[in-house]
């Protein structure tokens, strides 16, 4: 096919075919709008290989950041302890506690509390790509002795999760708490495929897909190793199951195992705390730091502020990568890939918790990014509560 042929035909076949639809599972939706061809060329094979190439990269980026997503602390909003001079229980911190950062304190011996926490998040980009305004280009197509692409395809992808994290928490004794938190997720997705060719503008294919169910399960054990009053150093062992299902992005498909490493200074209503946490298992090896403020200004009040930070092992950034068309002399094809390496996140949080009436607590926060890596949104909202069942 001469040059003057290709761009002629391609555009008369793409003008006749009509943009396709589909509604499936998540991976197969994001599968049909990255490889779905509405032009059948000779080099079809060739072309679907590149789109694949691409579908593979940006699926194993969303499926990582989702399923790496942190969870809300083990941590009781009360804890209790029994002081012998009055002879009775009672709190062993005026302090509340963060959101996600661990403190060193347990909820203390049959103690018991649970809670429910909702968070919600429209992603906007992925790594530098913004993902809404259909800037986002997967694959391209260039003649070597041209200085632009002659054929572009870009994404449109507009992704919502809706997280409701149910946990529960028992004191064994004053030093070890058992704990459970259940993630329910629900994701949706709506996406379309623009070609651009030689300036023509069609749409090549259009899906959505809704997914709802459970994420993976973590089971946690707290060991409190030294403590002075509400302050001091404690361990958390944790271990997430392969609840959720990897097909819907819900789900790593794998079991990990997180450790982290606790300390925390209180006094007064004042309150620091620092988590270094590492995970093996699963689909990236994860470091992952956690630093809270906690302050008290009133009684019933907790504000708080975390810094969360995360180094995900080998999932890589997305870069474009050229290859040789295989049936067009002097072209090359453009597509997505990884580069391998680790990819830092880090985001801040900005909440408060507040005693409502006996040991209720109602919880708020904003989730902020502060890099430009990964899969974000703008902004992630939480809310939720807190019982603790009186001793």
């Amino acid at each position: 096919m001469t040059r003057a042929l290709f761009p002629i035909t391609a555009v008369l076949v793409l003008a006749c075919v009509p943009p396709a639809n589909a509604q499936d599972s998540l991976v197969d939706t994001l599968s049909f709008l990255l490889t779905t061809q509405a032009v059948a060329t000779g080099d079809f094979v060739k072309d679907r290989q590149s789109a694949e190439v691409t579908r593979d990269t940006i699926e194993r980026l969303l499926l990582v950041e989702l399923t790496t997503t942190p969870l809300s602390s083990s941590s009781g909003g009360f804890s209790y302890r029994f002081n012998p001079a009055i002879g009775t229980v009672e709190r062993a911190s005026g302090n509340f506690g963060p959101f996600f950062t661990e403190r060193s304190l347990t909820i203390g011996a049959r103690s018991v509390s649970v809670g429910a926490q909702a968070q919600v998040a429209h992603y906007s980009h992925l790594d530098d790509n913004d993902l809404l305004d259909g800037s986002f280009v997967t694959i391209a197509n260039q003649f070597r002795d041209e200085t632009q692409p002659f054929d572009v395809e870009t994404l449109t992808l507009d992704m919502r999760s809706t997280t409701l994290t149910l946990f529960g928490n028992v004191g064994l004794h004053d030093r070890i708490d058992m704990g459970v938190a259940v993630p329910i997720v629900a994701l949706t997705m709506d996406g379309s495929r623009i070609n651009v060719y030689r300036g023509s503008s069609l749409l090549q294919a259009t899906a959505n897909a809704e997914a709802s169910g459970f994420g993976d399960i973590a089971l946690r054990g707290k060991f409190n190793v030294w403590s002075r009053g509400p302050s001091g150093v404690s361990l958390v062992q944790e271990v997430r199951l392969p609840t959720g299902r990897e097909e819907d992005l819900l789900g790593s498909g794998e079991t990990s195992f997180r450790t982290v490493f606790i300390g925390s200074a209180e006094s007064g209503s004042i309150g620091v705390h620092g988590n270094l946490g590492t995970s093996f298992g699963g689909l990236a090896n994860v470091l992952d730091y956690r630093g809270a403020f906690t302050v008290t200004p009133l009684s019933p009040l907790t504000l708080v502020a975390e810094l969360l930070g995360r180094r995900i092992g080998d999932v890589g950034s997305l870069v474009q990568e050229r290859v040789p068309h295989p049936q067009l002399a002097g072209v090359d094809t453009i597509r997505l890939t990884s580069t391998g390496d680790s990819v830092n996140t880090s985001s801040v949080v900005l909440g408060a918790k507040w005693n409502v009436g006996g040991t209720w607590l109602a919880n708020v926060n904003v989730a902020i990014p502060l890099t430009s890596r990964g899969l974000r949104p703008d902004m992630a909202v939480l809310f939720g509560f807190d019982y603790a069942f009186a001793r």
